[in-house]
């Protein structure tokens, strides 16, 4: 079995392998890939949440275990953390086990990227973030990596994590600034939520003609970010159809995609030139990005296979 540890797995991973990797996942779910339905547990305490994703295609098989242990910030832990599982296809034994708190962030992050370099305007400059926490910030960092970012707008409920995340992005070179929600949409060339809410964070009525908007932090059921008027009235698109209607943004109209009023484009058919993306600089597009598996286990290809070529893999 291979091994790769946290902190290994932590020094190969960057933006751009995950924007490749994320990007082969996208085409693979839209083709024969088959994603398994998500099984969301908790720990003893109920607060203490894990999922396990698990999917597989033409080449690889294997699952993601993701953990929120949301009291670990009062340890000076990561309240994330993520292990990658490969199986061996010719056994049905573990073939590799990958360490990927890190890299989740990354793969998080890079699923935003990807949807926002096809659905964004080529002239978008001002992003507004909801969030401020951990995964908040890669989303930031991934996308100044594709648009020439020249604001960042930042919504968050705590002030002083909010200054402390505005100073982080200006350390980085990227100018940053708190701001209220409704001048922050209004503002935005591409809006990201990157949150645990329950309910919208913003008034549809705020978002501008021609803004991409994102959701990273709708991952289970009763969870939301965007208002319903937003999806109603927007082109709509996501990682996986059926999971994003189930667990994701987009179970909040679900009754809608059934009716056949409301279509859902998975963001591997406009990878495959099988679907249209954004059709014009007016157009309000809303990616939901519910997280799967077929990401991590393409990134976890990725990275044995770069962990290898730097001597870094350990075999038990």
């Amino acid at each position: 079995m291979k091994f790769i540890s946290e902190q290994v797995s932590a020094k190969l991973i960057s933006h751009e392998l995950a924007f490749i990797a994320v990007r082969a996942a996208f085409i693979d779910a839209a083709q024969t890939a088959i994603t398994f339905p998500v099984v969301n547990a908790h720990g003893s305490d109920s607060k203490n949440r894990f999922s396990i994703k698990s999917a597989a295609n033409s080449s690889v098989a294997g699952l993601k275990v993701g953990s929120y242990w949301p009291d670990n910030a009062r340890q000076h832990l990561p309240c994330h953390s993520s292990t990658i599982l490969l199986i061996d296809q010719q056994t049905g034994q573990l073939g590799a086990v990958i360490e990927a708190s890190k890299v989740n962030a990354y793969r998080t992050a890079a699923a935003d990227a990807v949807a926002a370099d096809l659905l964004a305007r080529k002239d978008a400059k001002v992003l507004t973030i909801f969030g401020t926490g951990h995964q908040a910030g890669y989303e930031c960092r991934a996308l100044a990596k594709i648009r020439d970012l020249q604001m960042i707008y930042v919504v968050g409920r705590n002030p002083e994590r909010a200054a402390a995340f505005v100073q982080a992005l200006i350390a980085d070179g990227i100018n940053a600034s708190i701001s209220g929600a409704q001048k922050a949409c209004e503002a935005a060339d591409i809006i990201v939520t990157a949150t645990t809410a329950t309910a919208a964070l913003f008034d549809a009525q705020w978002v501008q003609a021609g803004t991409h908007v994102a959701s990273m932090g709708s991952d289970s059921a009763g969870k939301q970010e965007l208002p319903v008027e937003l999806l109603e009235s927007a082109e709509l698109f996501c990682d996986l159809s059926s999971q994003s209607t189930r667990i994701g943004e987009f179970q909040h109209i679900k009754h809608l995609v059934e009716q056949g009023s409301k279509q859902l484009t998975m963001l591997g058919e406009v990878l495959l030139g099988e679907a249209a993306g954004r059709a014009s600089n007016g157009q309000i597009t809303v990616f939901d990005s519910s997280g799967i598996s077929l990401q991590d286990l393409s990134i976890g290809g990725y990275l044995l296979t770069k962990a290898e070529s730097e001597n870094s893999l350990v075999s038990l």
